[in-house]
């Protein structure tokens, strides 16, 4: 879904703000759930869309005309890779259609085990 402006949102509450209201309370609540399960992570914008970090990406989002896009693909953990199989794409990104429930619960798993991934390698610099 574009947001209509040239350059790119200057932080997630400008991301936020761009969209209808229905998108910006689904936007919302996932910015919400990511940080209470990642509670240290840092917010910032990349690529265009919101996107939190801890020793690296950990997870974006963005909304589109029809659904949520996570990313980067889920990687590693078998019972993970079931569950969100059924939002799975070709690439293995996550795409959470507007007309059914978004798994709250699931993002949560994904992003504990995404900070969990990141932390167990070496810090960038």
């Amino acid at each position: 879904m574009s947001d209509g402006r040239a350059g790119a949102p200057s932080g997630i509450d400008d991301y936020i703000a761009a969209h209808p209201p229905k998108v910006r309370a689904i936007l919302t609540r996932i910015r919400r759930t990511v940080k209470k399960a990642v509670p240290e992570a840092a917010e910032t914008i990349s690529y265009r869309m919101p996107t939190f970090t801890l020793n690296g990406v950990v997870v974006h989002f963005a909304a589109f005309t029809s659904h949520i896009g996570l990313y980067p693909p889920v990687r590693g953990d078998a019972a993970l890779l079931k569950a969100a199989a059924p939002y799975a794409n070709e690439k293995g990104n996550l795409r959470f259609p507007f007309d059914e429930p978004i798994p709250y619960d699931l993002i949560t798993r994904i992003v504990r085990a995404r900070a969990a991934l990141n932390l167990a390698k070496p810090r960038r610099r």
